[in-house]
C-alpha cells in the first residue's frame, strides 16, 4: 500500500468512482448504518481545483485508489453548496482564523476497511499539510456512527454541532 497525494486525472477519476460506490443515495440503509457513507458528490472540475491547491491524500493498492482524504482549502468555502453552512459554523467558532485545512471527505473501499487505511490517511495528511496549517477540520453526519467513532479513535475532538438541510452535523477538529 502506498500513501501519497493525488497527482493524475486518473487518480482523481478513481476517487470519484470510489465516492459513487459509497454515496448514501447509492447504498441501502442497512449498509449505510453498518459501513458508514459519504454525503457530498464532487465534480471532476471541483475535485481537480481542490487538488491543485492542496493535493488529496490517497491510499493506492496495485495502482488502484482504495482510500482517500480530500483536502479542501478554506478558499473553497463557497464551491460546494452543501458545505457552506459548515464553513460558516467554523468561522463562528474560530473567529475567522484560517490556519486549518478541511478534510472534505474520507472514504476507504470495502475490501480495505479494518486494515488501518483510515488512520494512515490521516497520519499522512497531518505530516504533509502545507506550512501554516495547524489543524484539520471535518464534519460528519450525526447519523454516521461508524465515521464518528473512527474520527474519535484517531484523535478528533468535537468543535461544534449544528443543523442544516434537516440533518445534524458534528464538526470535528484535529490539531497537528
Amino acid at each position: 500500500m502506498v500513501y501519497k497525494q493525488a497527482e493524475t486525472v486518473k487518480e482523481l477519476e478513481q476517487i470519484l468512482d470510489l465516492q459513487q460506490r459509497n454515496l448514501i443515495k447509492n447504498i441501502s440503509q442497512a449498509e449505510s448504518e453498518k459501513e458508514g457513507f459519504v454525503t457530498v458528490e464532487h465534480s471532476l472540475d471541483v475535485l481537480k481545483a481542490m487538488n491543485d491547491m492542496c493535493g488529496h491524500f490517497i491510499a493506492v493498492d496495485e495502482q488502484e485508489v482504495v482510500g482517500y482524504a480530500l483536502c479542501m482549502h478554506p478558499k473553497f468555502a463557497d464551491a460546494i453548496e452543501v458545505l457552506r453552512p459548515m464553513f460558516h459554523e467554523i468561522d463562528k467558532v474560530l473567529g475567522g482564523k484560517d490556519d486549518y485545512m478541511v478534510m472534505g471527505q474520507i472514504c476507504v473501499a470495502k475490501g480495505h476497511r479494518g486494515q488501518g487505511v483510515f488512520r494512515k490517511l490521516y497520519q499522512t495528511m497531518k505530516k504533509q499539510l502545507p506550512n501554516g496549517f495547524d489543524q484539520i477540520i471535518t464534519e460528519v453526519d450525526a447519523k454516521n456512527k461508524r465515521s464518528l467513532a473512527a474520527h474519535k479513535a484517531v484523535g478528533f475532538k468535537p468543535l461544534t454541532i449544528y443543523r442544516s438541510s434537516e440533518r445534524e452535523w458534528c464538526v470535528l477538529i484535529l490539531a497537528r
